[in-house]
């Protein structure tokens, strides 16, 4: 390593250790004292958005014309694992960022007047921006997808239902996959991206009931002649499965980032735990058994940052690969195993204080299934690994 690679990442080390110190303020001031209440009244307060949109948080990675700021992976991960450590909640981060899956289509395909008219005021706070992909009848089946949209005139009419929408019940703005190609026509070639402001006629949205994710507004939604001007279409016409499977990358590598964070804080809380917890005279870390636990949880959570530092480097240094994307599929496997594991432990470890509503480990329990499903499940990540291997 050379001194001008010293000083290089001494500044970025500098970085990231003034935002993982504001992510703390900001978890301890406004999260951590209100999550058990928002989680028990299945919302949080727009505000929120606001706060973190004041710190700049929103607006990480976008330009800065569109009232964004410059940022590399490593330091939108480090928002997403921090805020996951301090918090424990992924339906207050689901919900929070999912602009971070609904505005980069908007911001790769989307036309200027497009760009400005819905990206600052997301960035701001003061909308919130959602992606409706998964249909009640397709799944992870992107290909296999019924919504439609028929082009009339300048407009484009969407019939159809989407289904398990983060944010589908508060956003004011859903990029949303629709297939255009011929009736009764099947295949990824026909499938196209339109942005759907939430205020059109035609639109019904159901709230979701859920395992976990309490604060996260979950939807159904269903399109009824919904007219939308052609001018939404982000990309050319049939083009949005390639913007599909590229928008997967980044929330794959932002969910693991997500799981390492919950996995550290199932972590955090059983260390706090055993420490002062007293059984048979002594603590529960005096106990070889519970030692044991704590390092097989530490193994796993170091070899996740391992890959997640790995993965995050290449891509900031601008490989998007198809090794790139195996590993990505295989990290989202591996993150959301350990965060499986760390709360099973932790939950263990707390015994019937793990049961009880208000830990992080038992919320975190709650919260492992949805992370090994959203943005595609095991089976298809590790089906998607093998093509991109060859194998």
């Amino acid at each position: 390593m050379n001194a001008t690679t010293s000083i290089i990442d001494s500044e970025q080390q500098e970085i990231l250790t003034a935002l993982t110190d504001t992510l703390t303020r900001f978890s301890t001031r406004e999260i951590e004292p209100n999550i058990h209440a928002w989680d028990e009244a299945g919302e949080f307060p727009r505000s929120l958005y606001l706060r973190a949109a004041e710190l700049g948080l929103l607006g990480m990675g976008y330009p800065e014309h569109l009232g964004g700021s410059p940022a590399t992976w490593r330091m939108r991960n480090t928002v997403s694992q921090q805020l996951s450590r301090m918090g424990g909640s992924g339906g207050l981060l689901a919900s929070l960022f999912t602009h971070n899956i609904g505005l980069p289509p908007v911001l790769r395909y989307g036309s200027e007047t497009l760009q400005q008219q819905v990206i600052p005021p997301v960035l701001r706070g003061e909308k919130i921006a959602a992606l409706a992909i998964t249909e009640p009848s397709g799944g992870s089946d992107v290909a296999a997808l019924r919504c439609t949209a028929r082009r009339d005139g300048s407009d484009y009419i969407i019939n159809g239902e989407k289904v398990f929408i983060t944010s589908g019940m508060r956003a004011d703005y859903i990029t949303v996959a629709v297939r255009t190609g011929e009736a009764g026509s099947k295949g990824s070639g026909g499938i196209s991206m339109i942005l759907v402001p939430t205020d059109v006629a035609g639109l019904s949205r159901t709230r979701l009931e859920k395992m976990g994710w309490w604060c996260s507004d979950t939807a159904h939604l269903r399109f009824d002649n919904v007219r939308v001007p052609a001018a939404n279409l982000l990309g050319d016409e049939g083009a949005g499965f390639k913007i599909i499977m590229t928008n997967f990358n980044g929330e794959r590598l932002s969910m693991s980032a997500m799981a390492l964070g919950f996995a550290q804080a199932c972590f955090d809380e059983a260390l706090d735990w055993a420490r002062q917890r007293k059984t048979f005279g002594a603590t529960l870390l005096e106990h070889q058994v519970i030692r044991h636990k704590l390092v097989d949880m530490q193994m796993r959570i170091s070899s996740t940052q391992a890959w997640i530092d790995a993965v995050t480097a290449r891509v900031d240094a601008g490989d998007t690969s198809a090794d790139w994307v195996a590993q990505v599929c295989m990290l989202k496997n591996h993150a959301s195993q350990t965060m499986q594991f760390c709360a099973d432990q932790a939950v263990q470890i707390l015994g019937a204080m793990g049961f009880m509503r208000g830990t992080k480990s038992e919320r975190i329990y709650r919260e492992v299934k949805v992370m090994m499903i959203g943005g595609g499940a095991e089976e298809i990540m590790k089906e998607l690994a093998a093509r991109q291997l060859g194998l």
